[in-house]
């Protein structure tokens, strides 16, 4: 992944394409096919194939722990890191008086389930200042009374990420009820993950993580198991589903494994599996150290350009993302697909995302189309 031969056998796509776009989508490596079609062959064997479905649940699970640093039982999956957010919100039973913080950077699957809530809690915005989210805003929205304070740790508008120690810090002072659950999408696997300590953490299954869609990944440590145990229905999370007493008591098990509802997302999983087993092999610091100083690059050349990033550069705290805004948005998306240069452009807005299978000719491919663009 890191080298041009790596990516080359990994990655064949990339052999025609210069790609700065794994913040929307990412190109899945070849270990990645090969289990989806392992997936197909256990699939073909019908119900038999179930004696293989359900161990690889379990490989999963234990390599996402791994990386997430937790225990096995403290992780699981659902559909989506939106039905996920849901599944949280039940868990959490939010009441009338209650508070909950996200943020103007979150994406909506994070923000926007405390808003559809029947007994209206009240959400407080914590909003950005010049693309940074200051501590001194968020701590005038704190209280006893915040339940919920909901962040993405890289932000997938901007690519803000935040400085986590001083902020878990000033939240477990000011709002000691407070479940801090953070969304990891768009940092899972390119970033070296210091907010592990949360209550709730969420992704998706694909992006950064090299899997496919069809799936969200939740990890809930044991400590806050009980407070955090969704009251969905369903079957595979619950301890008692074709007990005697399955129809006047469901039970659910605690924690992450209660938001497991249904049947669970196998080809999904199968190909995260194999995602999370290939960043594993080359290492998530590994990639950040060969990622991180593209993103500088990026970041020098667009204030050469005299463009202003929509987040600022942070030293020692760089995500895989860079976005800008500029009134010839359409003219520079157009001039980078002419070089077969990828990005994401979406309402005005430029999304650089730079993944370890970028190399530094790839960077200096999309600064001379983006000067030639601005000329």
């Amino acid at each position: 992944m890191l080298t041009n031969e790596s990516r080359r056998a990994d990655f064949p796509p990339l052999r025609e394409m210069t790609y700065f776009n794994t913040a929307a989508e990412n190109i899945p490596p070849v270990a990645v096919h090969e289990a989806l079609e392992t997936y197909w062959e256990h699939k073909t064997m019908g119900m038999r194939g179930r004696d293989f479905h359900f161990p690889e649940f379990e490989r999963c699970r234990v390599v996402a722990a791994e990386l997430l640093k937790k225990e096995p039982d403290e992780v699981s999956f659902c559909s989506c890191s939106s039905e996920a957010y849901n599944l949280l919100a039940s868990a959490l039973n939010l009441q009338h008086g209650d508070e909950v913080v996200v943020t103007d950077l979150d994406f909506p699957s994070g923000a926007t389930p405390w808003l559809r809530w029947p007994t209206l809690p009240t959400t407080r915005l914590w909003q950005n200042r010049e693309g940074v989210l200051e501590l001194d805003d968020l701590e005038k929205l704190l209280n006893e009374k915040t339940r919920l304070v909901q962040v993405s740790f890289v932000s997938f508008l901007t690519g803000y990420r935040i400085p986590w120690a001083p902020f878990r810090d000033l939240v477990r002072r000011l709002a000691p009820n407070a479940v801090l659950s953070v969304d990891v999408t768009q940092a899972f696997g390119r970033v070296v993950l210091d907010c592990l300590d949360a209550d709730c953490i969420i992704s998706s299954t694909y992006k950064w993580q090299l899997g496919v869609h069809g799936g969200g990944i939740v990890a809930i440590a044991k400590a806050s198991a009980n407070r955090l145990t969704t009251h969905a229905g369903g079957w595979y999370n619950l301890s008692n589903a074709f007990d005697a007493d399955r129809f006047s008591s469901a039970v659910p098990f605690p924690g992450a494994r209660s938001f497991t509802v249904g049947m669970p997302p196998f080809p999904a999983i199968y190909a995260l599996r194999a995602g999370l087993e290939y960043l594993r092999g080359v290492g998530i610091a590994a990639i950040a150290d060969h990622a991180d100083p593209f993103v500088a690059r990026v970041h020098d050349g667009l204030k050469a350009l005299g463009i202003k990033t929509m987040s600022p550069a942070q030293p020692g705290c760089s995500s895989g993302i860079v976005s800008f805004q500029h009134e010839r948005d359409a003219e520079i998306q157009a001039a980078l697909l002419a070089e077969n240069v990828h990005v994401m452009h979406q309402a005005g807005r430029i999304r650089i995302s730079i993944h370890g299978y970028n190399q530094a000719e790839d960077v200096e491919m999309l600064m001379r189309a983006l000067r030639e663009a601005v000329k």
